[in-house]
């Protein structure tokens, strides 16, 4: 019940005060962010150096797990909106979201993997619309002005928890192994579920809207904010969304290479960063870019023109293709046997980060004030299922590329050898996968031995023996001992090195262009909650 003390100002009247229920969202935010993004940062590295997959398999299970993690929301959605109100959600959906990373901290294999993601999935993703929403719903009319702010607030703790966690995980994976680098990341999103308790009567919780949100939701003000939203987030932004999320996946991929020069020197001091902790910059351009855009860019061009929302996000899908450009420049070079410094993708980093600046953190604004008031988890899922139609776009080119090879052989021992009747289609430096259990092992020069599977490359070709001779993506050479196994199954790629990245910018390039068109036909209507349907509003 609304406490009797509450009292509402007029519409004529605004507040400068945050509400009161504000820390404890940004808190739990950021240790959620921390949680998710530390796993998210070595699940690439975990499956292809401690699961021996193929790039092009992990790529594809990475992207089918942003998948799920961005559909679920739909349904946490639903049944925040109904049923359970937001808070109540929220709490539910953490307790599975901290049983996913249990999984992932103390099984190691291919099952525990698909279990842990999945319970991940389900609470990471269904807790999602209801935390941007439920922040949204701790202002009423008289601070509706403050909403802009509280949002990038609201980025900005998830990329301080990003940063740190993309940073640190890579460093715990590779010292300490996947069972601390998956179970520190759990302990912070128990954290993120007792921060969130904490603050429970502290918050503006909106109560379900029950039977309500089925007469709102095919209402007309119902029917056209899912139009149009619809139009945008899935018709558009979703492929924003299939560029950023390589940076977990293509772009570590890329940054594995031997020829890309990891060594940052500064002068005074230099130092090698590991391939996964390369998504660091994107957090830490964040923590500069947002204050950047909202205090100093955005006030100095509305001197002179309009920047509305559709602008904004029309302009960032330009600035997030450049960023692919780049990379495929960085990647061109190294395909003719060039190195490459990493400070390259610092600053595709830069670019792509900008564009995010401009379309996800005004498209998350933009969803919850156009939402009607019963639906604004509801909508904003629409916003996440976005992010998961990108993933859907790259996991669908990633398996369309993959092209079968049948060797007659292939030979283990000092050089590791695949022998084919023609080598002649074939060049150095070309991507070769092995899939599945191979049965034989490479023997590293220190004695250690790992699965022979995955991802290698084409050191050289003897066409005298129809062979060709392998190395690691690193382009060390290899050595194997073992027979492998019949079943094993070999593959190339028909899109492979710069033009892979050049297929992405082009793509995004055109939706750019047709947004540039359809967004100036779009018309804007804000909706803010009130405390009417409020269950419990403390004291501002």
């Amino acid at each position: 019940m609304r406490p009797p003390n509450i009292q509402q100002d007029s519409m004529t009247q605004t507040s400068n005060r945050m509400p009161v229920g504000i820390p404890y969202i940004i808190g739990n935010e950021l240790a959620e962010r921390f949680s998710y993004y530390g796993m998210r940062a070595i699940l690439v590295v975990f499956m292809t150096q401690y699961l021996a997959m193929s790039n092009a398999e992990a790529t594809i299970w990475y992207h089918e797990f942003s998948i799920a993690v961005y559909a679920t929301p739909f349904l946490g959605a639903l049944l925040s909106d109904i049923f359970l109100g937001k808070y109540r959600t929220i709490i539910l959906l953490s307790l599975v979201y901290c049983a996913g990373h249990v999984v992932l901290a103390v099984n190691e294999t291919r099952e525990g993997l698909a279990l842990g993601l999945g319970l991940i999935a389900m609470g990471s993703g269904g807790i999602k619309p209801c935390v941007s929403a439920h922040l949204g719903d701790q202002f009423q009319a008289d601070k509706s002005h403050l909403l802009e702010r509280v949002y990038g607030y609201f980025y900005l703790s998830i990329n301080v928890g990003a940063f740190v966690s993309t940073l640190l995980t890579p460093w715990l994976l590779e010292s300490l192994g996947p069972n601390v680098a998956f179970g520190i990341p759990g302990l912070l999103m128990f954290l993120a579920t007792f921060i969130f308790w904490l603050g429970r009567d502290r918050f503006v919780s909106i109560k379900p809207a029950g039977r309500r949100f089925f007469a709102e939701a095919f209402a007309g003000d119902g029917l056209r904010a899912m139009g149009k939203l619809a139009i945008i987030y899935f018709g558009f932004i979703a492929f924003f969304w299939s560029l950023f999320d390589q940076t977990a996946s293509t772009w570590v991929i890329q940054a594995q290479d031997g020829l890309m020069d990891k060594t940052i020197d500064l002068g005074i001091v230099s130092f090698t960063l590991l391939p996964s902790q390369i998504q660091a910059m994107n957090p830490l351009f964040i923590l500069v870019l947002v204050p950047a855009f909202t205090f100093l860019i955005y006030p100095f061009v509305r001197r002179y023109v309009r920047v509305p929302p559709m602008r904004k996000i029309c302009f960032g899908l330009f600035l997030a293709a450049s960023s692919f450009f780049l990379i495929g420049w960085v990647q061109s070079g190294m395909d003719a046997g060039e190195s490459r410094s990493i400070g390259w993708q610092f600053l595709a980093y830069l670019i792509l980060t900008a564009a995010e600046v401009m379309v996800s953190i005004t498209a998350l604004e933009f969803a919850y004030t156009q939402a009607p008031n019963a639906m604004k988890s509801f909508l904003l899922s629409f916003y996440l299922l976005s992010v998961s139609l990108g993933n859907v776009i790259t996991t669908v080119v990633n398996h369309a590329i993959i092209e079968p090879l049948t060797p007659v052989a292939i030979e283990t021992g000092a050089d590791t050898r695949v022998l084919f009747d023609d080598v002649s289609i074939f060049e150095v430096g070309q991507k070769i996968d092995l899939t599945g259990e191979s049965g034989a092992v490479v023997v590293a020069a220190d004695g250690s031995e790992q699965a022979f599977g995955g991802t290698y490359m084409v050191e050289s070709i003897d066409p005298n023996a129809g062979a060709l001779i392998l190395m690691n993506v690193q382009r060390e050479h290899i050595a194997t001992r073992g027979v492998v196994a019949d079943e094993v199954s070999v593959s190339t790629y028909t899109l492979a090195g710069a033009n892979y990245f050049y297929f992405f910018a082009w793509l995004t390039v055109g939706a750019a262009a047709l947004f540039m068109l359809v967004s100036r036909f779009f018309t804007e209507k804000q909706y803010i909650q009130s405390l009417d349907d409020a269950e419990n509003a403390p004291a501002q």
